[in-house]
């Protein structure tokens, strides 16, 4: 980064020091919960949900969450983190 103004170096680092305690929380929880999974391997694999917004012709949009995997819903149970849940479910083909 190139900073150089005294805020904008506190805001970097106040951003760095937020990072850093969510990937120890992260780690602590997961131990915890006897998954052997990284929190780098676990937010790739939450990554994959996602949440759509589908027109088709003039209908109105339906919108959904994709289907969350069993091993993602464990993931979000470890990190204690409710599962993304909109209305409709949707599967994906």
């Amino acid at each position: 980064m190139f900073d150089r103004l005294p805020d904008q170096i506190r805001a970097h680092a106040s951003l760095c020091f937020m990072a850093l305690i969510l990937y120890r929380v992260m780690r602590s929880r997961l131990r915890i919960a006897g998954r052997d999974q990284s929190p780098e391997a676990v937010l790739a694999n939450l990554r994959r949900i996602q949440h759509h917004t589908i027109t088709i012709n003039d209908n109105p949009p339906v919108s959904g969450v994709s289907t969350v995997t069993r091993d993602q819903a464990q993931a979000l149970a470890a990190l204690k983190v409710k599962k993304p849940i909109e209305g409709n479910q949707l599967s994906l083909l």
